[in-house]
């Protein structure tokens, strides 16, 4: 199940330690030590939160800017950070409209203090595990034209989601509202079959943080894979986030978690 959504501040909160390992403020000492226990493991995890951000950025403005996209729907958002799906789609389409899902209330408090004079964006605090009731909440419904192209966002969520099937059914079911010339844009934790070392690594953080809000399942690429079917997958298809037309040369040299998180990007057709 998605873990995290816990409002006690006494316990590590998912979207708390996401804000965290961006350098954010809106964190307590149970995600700290949480972000310190993952930092033991996997000493890269600050950085690697920067660069999905990243990817992330660099999608949203390819489908604002050139591909037209002027409706994006962001499941399990977390708190508001720097360079927020609306803050990009907005810059290039002031008109583009976005709305934000997630069931955490700390995430529905801040992100709605956050937009409160943007009317063109808006936050749901449905719960995205379950599809139907998430595309009948009126927030998403009223301020989404479902039967025009937009931008689907399942962004660092579905790993969060312990059995395939039913990730796979949460994708397969957004996916199958989704109008022709729309596009799912996803990321998910990867264990790679073919590099034993890293695998190892994957495995340890599955296990080290199993029934805590770092709770993670590492999947195969065809696992990961699964998520786009029946869609059509843009170049470079599914891959590592430092491959999808990063901004110039690379100035740090890749960590182990670079290779732990796949990405891509699909077209409805």
């Amino acid at each position: 199940m998605v873990s995290g959504t816990s409002t006690r501040f006494d316990q590590p909160n998912l979207a708390r330690v996401s804000d965290a390992l961006l350098g954010g403020c809106d964190h307590y000492e149970a995600d700290r030590a949480a972000v310190r226990r993952l930092l033991d493991i996997a000493p890269g995890a600050e950085t690697m939160a920067r660069e999905h951000r990243a990817w992330l950025v660099r999608v949203v403005r390819f489908l604002a800017a050139e591909r037209g996209v002027d409706q994006f729907l962001d499941l399990g958002s977390g708190l508001p950070a720097a360079e927020n799906t609306h803050q990009v789609a907005q810059r290039h389409n002031p008109d583009a409209r976005v709305v934000y899902v997630d069931n955490d209330p700390v995430v529905q408090v801040h992100g709605r203090a956050v937009l409160e004079e943007n009317d063109r964006t808006h936050v749901s605090g449905a719960d995205l595990t379950d599809p139907g009731a998430t595309l009948g909440d009126p927030i998403v419904y009223r301020h989404l034209d479902f039967d025009r192209p937009m931008a689907l966002l399942l962004c660092g969520v579905l790993h969060h989601v312990d059995v395939l099937d039913r990730a796979q059914h949460i994708a397969r079911t957004f996916a199958a509202e989704l109008c022709p010339g729309s596009y799912l844009v996803l990321t998910h934790h990867h264990a790679p079959t073919d590099d034993p070392p890293r695998q190892a690594l994957a495995q340890l953080l599955d296990s080290t943080f199993e029934g805590t809000a770092l709770a993670t399942v590492h999947r195969s690429r065809a696992e990961i894979a699964s998520f786009f079917t029946g869609l059509n997958l843009l170049d470079p298809g599914l891959g590592y986030l430092h491959d999808w037309w990063p901004d110039g040369p690379r100035l740090t040299p890749l960590d182990d978690l670079n290779f732990l998180t796949l990405g891509g990007v699909a077209l409805k057709t």
